[in-house]
């Protein structure tokens, strides 16, 4: 069966701000007293407030939780987002996927805010078909709702049709969750087995190098 849509996250995927998301959790936990060191904070990246906050701090209520991803909001926006690039070829291989008429999505756990901002940095605004932010579901990643909710856009197109392009293993279980197979890519800096573990079809270094070996990838069925 051909695979007619791909599903891409975006940070640690296509756009290199894993490392500034640490830095701006950090801050943000920082604030309220809560110090850990980068390595604890950045294997939580990959997904939302909702799931990130209370796997480093399980005795925050509600209203911490969300207190602290508006500050880590807020100290991305103002510290890091400005310094976010795009991963070598990561244009390319959106480009690539549409004109083997693949329908391209982007589906990530940051804000619609963060999205959009990504769409211009990415000048993929007319190769991407639909997108899904942490703002359109009421759980993210690893829960499967950012991968489903992406799907349920792209109509007539079943979980079998589709694949996950991700960089964190809560990329790939979400997937899963949501019934479709998943890539991996190692430039969001978590290791193979890791992400082998979760369940990585296959797994490349970055977008070249996806980009490069298409054809012979599971994309390129």
């Amino acid at each position: 069966m051909s695979i007619k849509a791909v599903l891409f996250d975006i940070d640690g995927t296509l756009v290199d701000s894993n490392d500034l998301h640490v830095l701006a959790w950090q801050e943000a936990f920082a604030a309220v007293g809560a110090k850990f060191d980068r390595q604890r904070i950045h294997d939580q990246i990959g997904k939302g407030t909702d799931m990130l906050v209370p796997a480093l701090l399980p005795y925050a209520d509600a209203a911490t939780q969300e207190a602290l991803g508006e500050a880590h909001g807020a100290i991305f926006k103002a510290k890091f987002i400005d310094r976010v690039r795009p991963f070598h070829r990561a244009h390319d291989l959106l480009a690539h996927a549409r004109s083997l008429g693949q329908r391209v999505a982007l589906a990530s756990s940051a804000a619609k805010a963060e999205l959009d901002h990504y769409l211009d940095l990415l000048d993929a605004r007319e190769l991407v078909e639909v997108t899904t932010s942490s703002d359109d579901v009421r759980q993210t990643k690893p829960a499967p709702d950012i991968f489903a909710t992406a799907l349920s856009k792209l109509i007539d197109v079943d979980p079998s049709e589709a694949f996950v392009v991700g960089d964190t293993p809560y990329d790939v279980e979400a997937a899963l969750k949501a019934g479709i197979a998943a890539i991996a890519v190692r430039s969001g800096k978590f290791s193979d087995d890791v992400l082998r573990q979760a369940g990585a079809a296959a797994v490349y270094n970055d977008a070249a190098a996806l980009l490069a070996h298409y054809g012979s990838s599971p994309l390129g069925r």
